[in-house]
This record gives C-alpha cells, sequence and structure tokens, in this order.
C-alpha cells in the first residue's frame, strides 16, 4: 500500500506534465477595426488557417474593435508581450521611431496597386521590416486596405474646399503635411474615437477607405464624401520578436505558410470590399458621393506634389526616389 501511493502521485504528475505539454500556444491577435473589413476577415482567415496548419498546438484568439487596446496603446503592449500579433497601419510606426514607414502616407507616391505590391515585396518593402527588428518587432506580411477618400460635412470637389476644414488623421508627420497642403487642419485621434468626433462636429470629417468609413457608421454623420483617392492605407501584420523566434521550428513554418495565404487573401478581397462599401455609402443617401474625373484628380494630385519634397528629410529623399523609380519601371504616370 506504501508502494501504490508514490506510485500514484508519480503517474499523477507524468499526467500533468503531458497536459501540460499539449496546452496550444496563444497567439493574442490584436486589431483595432471591425470584424466585416477586409482587415477584420484576413485576421479570422489567419486563426482558420494558422489552427488547422499546426493541427490545434495553436489557438489564435482575434480580439477587433480596439477590445484590448487603441491605436496608441498596442504597439505598446505588443512589445511587453501582452499580445503576440497585431495588423497596425503603416503611419504608426513613425512615432514608434521608425519614420520610414511613414512614406506610405505620402500622397498619390503610389499610382496604382501594380507599383504598390512591387514596393512592398520587393527589397523596399522587406528593408522596411528589417529596421523594426531593434523595437523588438518582426514583420511577417502587408496588407491591403485600399486608396482612401475625403469625408466633410461640406462638398470637396477641388483641393481649396478643404481649407479650413479640421480633419482627423492618424498620428503621422507625411499626413500632418498633406493636410496642411491643403490649408486644412489635421486632428491626430484614435479610430475608435472618429465616430463620435464627427458627430458631435470636433472634428469636420476624415479620409479613409470606403469600407472603414461603412463599418464604423461614419456615413450616417458626414453629408458629403470624394473619390480623391489620394492616400493609402495599409497594414503590417508583426509579432512579438522574441515570441516569434521561441516558437519551435517547425510551428513557425506552418504559421509563416498561413500568414502567406492569409495575405494573399486580405490583398483580394480588399478592393472588392471596398467597391462594396463605397456602393453601400451611396445607397444609404446618407452621404452625396462625388465621383472624380482623371482631369480633376489630377489637380488634386498636382496640390500635393509638394509633399514629397516637403518630406523628404523625414522619411528619406532616396527611400522616396526609389518609390519614384519602381513607378516608372513599370510604367506608371
Amino acid at each position: 500500500m506504501r508502494f501504490l501511493k508514490p506510485l500514484g502521485f508519480v503517474l499523477a504528475l507524468c499526467l500533468a506534465g503531458v497536459a501540460h505539454a499539449q496546452a496550444p500556444i496563444v497567439i493574442k491577435f490584436s486589431h483595432v477595426v471591425a470584424p466585416d473589413t477586409p482587415k477584420g476577415r484576413a485576421a479570422d482567415y489567419f486563426k482558420k488557417l494558422a489552427e488547422e496548419k499546426t493541427k490545434g498546438r495553436v489557438k489564435v484568439e482575434v480580439y477587433p474593435n480596439s477590445q484590448l487596446y487603441k491605436d496608441k496603446e498596442e504597439l505598446e503592449a505588443l512589445q511587453l508581450g501582452s499580445v503576440q500579433m497585431l495588423a497596425p497601419s503603416l503611419a504608426k510606426f513613425g512615432p514608434l521611431g521608425v519614420k520610414e514607414f511613414e512614406v506610405f502616407d505620402v500622397p498619390y507616391i503610389f499610382p496604382n496597386k501594380q507599383v504598390l505590391q512591387a514596393v512592398q515585396d520587393g527589397p523596399i518593402g522587406q528593408g522596411l521590416f528589417k529596421k523594426l527588428e531593434s523595437k523588438g518587432i518582426t514583420g511577417l506580411g502587408y496588407w491591403d486596405n485600399g486608396f482612401k477618400i475625403i469625408s466633410a460635412n461640406k462638398p470637396l470637389l477641388v483641393p481649396a474646399d478643404v481649407k479650413g476644414q479640421k480633419l482627423r488623421i492618424q498620428s503621422s508627420k507625411v499626413l500632418d503635411a498633406q493636410m496642411r497642403a491643403l490649408g486644412a487642419i489635421p486632428q491626430v485621434m484614435a479610430f475608435s474615437e472618429v465616430y463620435q468626433a464627427l458627430q458631435t462636429g470636433v472634428v469636420d470629417g476624415t479620409e479613409n477607405p470606403p469600407s472603414n468609413m461603412y463599418t464604423q457608421k461614419m456615413h450616417e454623420v458626414q453629408k458629403y464624401a470624394t473619390d480623391t483617392y489620394h492616400g493609402y492605407l495599409g497594414y503590417a501584420v508583426i509579432v512579438n520578436k522574441k515570441f516569434w523566434d521561441d516558437l519551435p521550428a517547425d510551428v513557425r513554418k506552418e504559421l509563416e505558410a498561413a500568414m502567406k495565404e492569409s495575405t494573399r487573401y486580405a490583398n483580394a478581397i480588399a478592393q472588392q470590399d471596398n467597391d462594396a462599401a463605397l456602393a453601400a455609402i451611396e445607397k444609404s443617401g446618407k452621404t452625396q458621393v462625388t465621383h472624380l474625373t482623371d482631369a480633376q484628380r489630377k489637380v488634386w494630385r498636382t496640390a500635393l506634389l509638394p509633399v514629397q519634397k516637403d518630406v523628404e528629410s523625414r522619411v528619406g529623399a532616396d527611400l522616396i526616389k526609389a518609390i519614384n523609380a519602381e513607378a516608372a519601371n513599370l510604367g506608371a504616370k
């Protein structure tokens, strides 16, 4: 009897050890937009693929709509290990000290999606990811959310119409320069606070891809929008570097494959979702959308061209030059 008690104790310890060994690796994936946006859907798709490919060894918990952290909090939370994965907009890395990422905010620097894709997938995009490593961050992929429209409670048909308007922007010196070039008054604000600010008149308008505007119901508190497509909004899917490096190699390999598939998915649905959102905004009858001709859009492009020179010292003249060269190589004007 004395022999059976210690044997039972040892067996219980062994079983506890097996249970512990089989406990899934948890990845908390936090983001600030709605689940039915391109980013939200891609995050859910990554969860599905990651759990399938690792056969349950990894559990991905997705927290949308700033449930865990707001814009300004999430990067610090990632660095501290409070969450493992984020998909912040590219403008978020400027305040972190990697100012070069703000090149994605330069108005009209990407004439089309082909140029954008070439920049992100090539040496320029991968070189930018390398700059995050010293911050304890590993970049995994670029997710698209399309080009931005501009909205307010007055028609914005030409650049001069923006003068004096208080427009919400993300925290980006380039976006600040962009708005000031138009004569607007930039207002930095967390994404989760924008609807109320528009509703109460704290700000007059904003810039967003249609999918963000529609899913956050901003069209219900904005009378006018114009499809300037002046700027780009994309995301970088990032992880805590130590967490990523410490993963078993086979698990990391499967997660990389899941991310690659999720990135293709995210980029495929972005344009589709934005087209559908813009149509839904128009159908609502609450926001009047102006569709610019090529000639009208050229007026906006000309007005914003000086921003490239204005922000050279911030994001790097060579980087701007390299992107313009990529555009020229691909035949963009």
